[in-house]
């Protein structure tokens, strides 16, 4: 296991300073960042953020889980904070199967024994990608909204108004409006769709502003605009991951133990029965609507806490 490494104060959201122990690590085509909370030896659980927010969201979803033994992993993923491509060469590729990949080596390189995988949005997706792939390497998936890998295929379809109106953000970004438009108005972009995303999420400046740093990263614009490009089939992806992406195609069934989390109040997903998560996952332990919009872990924090100790407490 990677020993702890060194730390810095960071100010965290309820308003006193803490130090966060940050560290970093080479994984794969990245010199990843990390948060790490817990006892060395413990139970292990990774937590991948979505777009466009950062660790913070598991701020309050840490505390359970190091109380109950867990070794905590949160990531910066690539294009936050002070996750950096390890060459300048590498493509600064948003696609799914990089997000996967991206997961895996982290895993790999802290020697992490069949973790917990949990996220949402691009976390998510990188969480389910790696059940899905290469499911001997986790122990349990916790997934808010359920099935977050993208049909690239079935994406040419154009899908009703009152969806396509929702999904402003990613026609924009596939303009070089959009691309100049993020770049210049980076932070004042993510508000908004945090406004729009959690309509009855009262996040605080300070909360914001909290997470808003890290879109300061080099790389947040051009990972950020190949994503929203790449799964519309507009731009080809990072040829290194082209076999991963021809098996992602299949969409593949995740067989692992699994904790499905839907958002009531999210406006880019709407709850699912059961019946329809058990299309994708074979082993649902628990399907649970959480009262939360698009940042299920910062807006229901207990919520989350509770999935992933349905799969990782000891014992259990």
């Amino acid at each position: 296991m990677a020993p702890r490494g060194p730390c810095r104060v960071r100010r965290r959201t309820s308003g006193y300073d803490v130090v966060m122990p940050i560290d970093v690590v080479n994984a794969g085509v990245l010199r990843v960042a990390f948060e790490r909370h817990g006892p060395d030896g413990g139970w292990p659980v990774v937590l991948s953020h979505g777009f466009p927010y950062d660790p913070r969201s598991y701020d309050e979803v840490v505390g359970p889980l190091v109380e109950a033994g867990a070794d905590v992993v949160v990531p910066y993923l690539r294009g936050y904070g002070p996750t950096r491509f390890r060459d300048a060469a590498t493509p600064r590729s948003g696609q799914q199967a990089a997000l996967a990949h991206d997961l895996l080596a982290l895993i790999e390189a802290l020697g992490l024994e069949r973790p917990v995988v949990a996220g949402y949005d691009w976390g998510g997706r990188a969480a389910c990608l790696v059940a899905a792939l290469w499911p001997e390497r986790v122990g349990g998936l916790v997934t808010v909204a359920g099935y977050n890998v993208q049909d690239i295929a079935g994406f040419s379809a154009p899908q009703p108004p009152e969806v396509e109106r929702r999904l402003w953000y990613q026609y924009y970004l596939h303009g070089e409006r959009g691309r100049a438009g993020l770049a210049e108005h980076r932070a004042a972009f993510a508000r908004l769709l945090w406004s729009e995303w959690s309509p009855t999420w009262a996040f605080t400046d300070r909360q914001f502003e909290a997470s808003a740093a890290s879109f300061d990263n080099p790389d947040f614009v051009d990972v950020v605009v190949h994503s929203y490009r790449h799964r519309y089939g507009l731009v080809d992806g990072d040829p290194a991951y082209a076999a991963t992406e021809r098996l992602i195609a299949a969409q593949p069934r995740i067989e692992v133990p699994t904790v499905v989390l839907d958002p009531t109040e999210a406006t880019l997903s709407s709850p699912r029965t059961t019946a329809e998560h058990e299309r994708h996952f074979g082993r649902i332990v628990v399907h649970r609507r959480v009262d939360a919009g698009h940042n299920v872990p910062q807006e229901a924090p207990r919520d989350v806490a509770a999935a992933v100790l349905e799969l990782g407490r000891p014992g259990r």
